[in-house]
């Protein structure tokens, strides 16, 4: 099922985006709807799959992870078979993000652990014990400038 998002709906993103808790009596007045009419869009974009999950951003350092890593991989084996093998290896819950890219990589990893001992006994179950895995980088991150997973939603021009 595909939906068109209007102007209405970045709207109503953009206030969702930044805190998807605000009461939809605000975010009416917000976008000059009615409440319903803002009920109902956010429904149909919730079926439609544009808005995919509710959830809390958690602060990594808040929980005892205080180090991210960036992790590059490179597969031995590009075949289709294999790399639906590593996605779900991928995407297991001490993965914060996976990226399945192009140029050299294969994948590009993203994790938050409490030490680096955490981080040795994944990366010994992920990578080094994975058949797969032709060679990884460890990227540590010194300082978070930027973490967000709001999409950009430049307003649609009248047609």
């Amino acid at each position: 099922m595909t939906s068109k998002v209007d102007n209405f709906d970045r709207a109503i993103l953009s206030i969702l985006q930044k805190d998807n808790t605000t009461p939809l009596r605000l975010v009416a007045e917000q976008v000059h709807l009615s409440t319903a009419s803002v009920q109902r869009r956010i429904k149909r974009m919730e079926e439609s799959g544009v808005i995919k999950k509710n959830s809390a951003i958690v602060s990594p350092e808040k929980v005892g992870n205080i180090i991210t890593i960036i992790v590059e991989v490179h597969v031995v084996h590009a075949h289709a078979s294999y790399m639906k093998d590593m996605k779900k290896i991928f995407s297991g819950p001490e993965i914060q993000q996976c990226y399945y890219v192009t140029g050299e990589a294969d994948f590009m990893l993203i994790l938050t652990v409490s030490d680096m001992a955490e981080y040795e006994a994944i990366s010994s179950r992920l990578f080094y014990n994975n058949e797969n895995v032709k060679w990884f980088r460890t990227i540590v991150v010194i300082d978070r400038v930027k973490a967000t997973m709001d999409t950009p939603l430049p307003t649609l021009s009248p047609s």
